[in-house]
């Protein structure tokens, strides 16, 4: 939520235009998504909400794909809305319609049968934040800040705060939401907000790294953990056992699960078959 954004002239306009907003590039299994707007900070205007959301609904469906890593472009990760575009619209409607539109991309990437990792360098607020909040992991450069600046531009970072409070504890939350300041990588991690902290130079292996991991596991049982992870936090306790016991038992009729005990037990790697 960033209005410093340098407005765009006409043949810049012309240029961006042409350029992608957004890139989109698969190897081994890990798709990676780079916002590419560094003009605009990464600012998520409608059109980049619309192709995260298309090229998210595209990855759910590939097979191929095991792990997606949503990475930036320039020095900045994502400053949030596009706050010129928003003041350009001004409306009930309009405004419904967007923050209807980040909140289902946020939702989506959450229910993404793949895991989901911000590969996060510069900065990252507002909705950059609650975009950060909303994936599975989050790798952030040393020099990386998070904020949730909003309430000193007269709005509350309500909707980042959906993400946020659900990462981080509650009254760590409340202090980025309530006095908007910046924090910094190595405070993001402590209090849970990014996995893992790394020099800005070592970003991008440590994810890919870390992707690979990730994508040499079952993509079943990815989905089906995913799922389930999600799900239970939001039951009580007694329910939370019961429906991981009904999930467990599901998981152990997989062929992926025969696969994984019998090469564990005879000490060979597991051929997945993803079924």
């Amino acid at each position: 939520m960033d209005a410093r954004a340098k407005p765009e002239s006409a043949s810049e306009h012309s240029d961006l235009a042409r350029e992608p907003i957004l890139l989109k590039n698969a190897a081994d299994g890990v798709v990676r998504l780079v916002l590419n707007r560094p003009a605009a900070r990464n600012a998520l205007s409608v059109a980049l909400l619309g192709e995260l959301q298309q090229a998210l609904g595209d990855i759910a469906k590939d097979e191929t794909a095991k792990v997606v890593v949503i990475a930036a472009n320039g020095p900045v990760f994502c400053a949030g809305h596009d706050l010129r575009e928003i003041r350009a619209n001004p409306g009930r409607q309009y405004y419904e319609r967007v923050f209807a539109q980040n909140a289902k991309l946020m939702l989506s990437i959450v229910r993404l049968p793949q895991p989901v990792i911000a590969q996060v360098h510069g900065v990252a607020t507002a909705a950059g934040c609650q975009l950060v909040a909303s994936c599975d992991l989050a790798v952030a450069a040393e020099g990386a800040r998070f904020a949730t600046p909003g309430v000193n531009i007269g709005l509350f970072c309500s909707t980042p705060m959906v993400a946020l409070s659900r990462a981080v504890p509650r009254k760590q939350a409340m202090e980025m939401l309530l006095t908007g300041d910046p924090i910094g990588a190595q405070q993001a991690r402590d209090w849970g907000l990014v996995n893992r902290v790394v020099p800005e130079d070592k970003l991008a292996d440590e994810v890919a790294a870390l992707a690979a991991q990730i994508a040499g596991k079952s993509p079943l049982v990815l989905k089906i953990g995913k799922e389930a992870f999600y799900r239970q936090v939001e039951l009580g306790l007694a329910e939370a056992y019961d429906y991981a016991s009904q999930v467990m038992t599901v998981n152990m009729l997989a062929r992926d699960a025969e696969e994984g005990i019998d090469a564990f037990l005879q000490k060979r790697p597991p051929k997945w078959e993803n079924r």
